[in-house]
């Protein structure tokens, strides 16, 4: 019996379906879920509140926008420093440094507590090579472990884990919180995050390390390799696209929620709804998405991120956030679950037959985060506290710009230049 049987019919998430042998996920795909399960449910309780934490302890919003640019600042070059590490051992030990490495992030966010704001730069240095460490790993293990027949399954699925997981951490952090005297509770869900991040890195030995003669890293030469393949250019603008839109959505949404309903575990609560949107995405996505359908998925999804943020530009209130979120919550896995399996399916086109995956997830975290770096830097410029017009306008402006990302995409394959 394959594993992914035994594994889908515990869960009985499939049960009475037929998947074709083609589609069914294998015993490493199996387990790289897992340890992204583990991953995000420490993330959802950690990451989902420490811009909250920031904002809780200075209540200044150029505090978290700057945390959050110099993050992304400095993971593109984490995401290079990790490839080459690939290259000469193996993607697993870049996965396990950057999780090892997160650990001991929010360990160091346990022992300064109140302190963290003072040294807010130093963290977010630290918090950006440690992610980019992470990434480089489990975006590699992702196109390693999958195949052209069930990629955009596996991506399906991987959200649906990546959500789920995070459905009970944010209700558990906001719970903790908001019965917790002062800041205290944020201290013992940072804990909890240690936690579970050591136990991924765990179970991240389950997954075989692979010896490669290929040690060579061509991230020198990809300049080279942009200019002969512009339908894989025109993928990276559109993660560049992509990250203009996430720079702002990554901490501005829980730091708007808060404002209007003043708690977090009212925050963690609608957290848990917004997640449970997108794992019901994931599934639609895993059962009936086609890859043929790239352009009219993101075309579909940025109609819908649109539409929500666009409310916005009326009243940010209660009301308007969460039916923005709502949409968001649907529409986005789409955008990123179908651009990434198209990104994935390019790098088959590069040359040298796979050996540039590595270089090509550099580049694709590269532009996303000079998108998000970009956004980021405007919003702070234009809108410093939530109070200020211009906020919904950056937010309505940067989810228009994603239509720009349908006409960079080429479905065929006979559109190569």
């Amino acid at each position: 019996m394959q594993t992914e049987t035994r594994f889908w019919t515990r869960l009985n998430l499939f049960k009475g379906t037929q998947i074709p042998p083609e589609s069914r996920l294998g015993k490493d795909a199996v387990t790289a879920l897992i340890i992204h399960c583990c991953f995000q449910f420490g993330a959802s309780m950690s990451g989902l509140f420490l811009n909250l934490y920031l904002w809780r302890l200075t209540q200044d919003l150029t505090v978290n926008g700057i945390y959050n640019i110099v993050v992304f600042i400095l993971t593109p070059p984490a995401f290079a420093l990790g490839g080459w590490i690939a290259k000469r051992s193996d993607r697993m030990v870049t996965y396990r440094l950057g999780i090892v490495m997160i650990a001991i992030f929010y360990l160091m966010v346990v022992i300064a507590q109140e302190h963290v704001a003072q040294y807010y730069i130093w963290f977010a240095i630290f918090n950006g090579v440690a992610a980019g460490l992470y990434w480089t790993g489990y975006l590699v293990i992702q196109y390693d472990v999958s195949t052209e027949a069930n990629r955009i399954r596996f991506l399906a699925i991987n959200m649906i884990f990546f959500n789920a997981s995070g459905l009970a951490g944010p209700a558990l952090a906001g719970y903790i919180i908001q019965r917790s005297e002062g800041l205290q509770g944020y201290v013992i869900i940072f804990t909890l995050a240690f936690i579970m991040f050591l136990i991924a890195a765990f179970v991240s030995f389950r997954i075989p390390m692979v010896k490669s003669h290929h040690k060579a890293y061509y991230l020198k030469f990809m300049g080279l390799v942009m200019n002969k393949n512009r339908r894989w250019l025109k993928a990276l603008y559109s993660f560049f696209v992509l990250g203009l839109f996430q720079g702002i959505m990554l901490f501005l949404p829980n730091i708007m929620l808060y404002q209007t309903v003043g708690r977090e575990d009212w925050v963690g609560y609608m957290g848990v709804f917004f997640s449970s949107l997108t794992v019901a995405t994931g599934y639609v996505i895993s059962r009936k998405a086609q890859k043929e359908q790239v352009r009219k998925y993101v075309l579909l999804s940025t109609t819908g991120v649109a539409i929500g943020s666009a409310l916005l530009l009326f009243q940010v209130a209660f009301w308007s956030v969460a039916v923005f979120m709502i949409l968001f919550s649907i529409c986005n896995p789409l955008a990123v679950n179908t651009l990434t399996s198209y990104y994935y399916r390019l790098i088959g086109t590069l040359p040298l037959k796979g050996q540039l995956r590595v270089e090509s997830v550099v580049m694709r975290e590269l532009f996303l985060n000079v998108g998000r770096v970009i956004s980021i830097s405007v919003l702070i410029l234009l809108a410093s506290d939530l109070a200020s017009i211009w906020m919904p306008v950056v937010l309505f402006t940067t989810a228009v710009l994603q239509y720009i990302s349908v006409m960079l995409i080429k479905e065929k394959q006979h559109a190569e230049p």
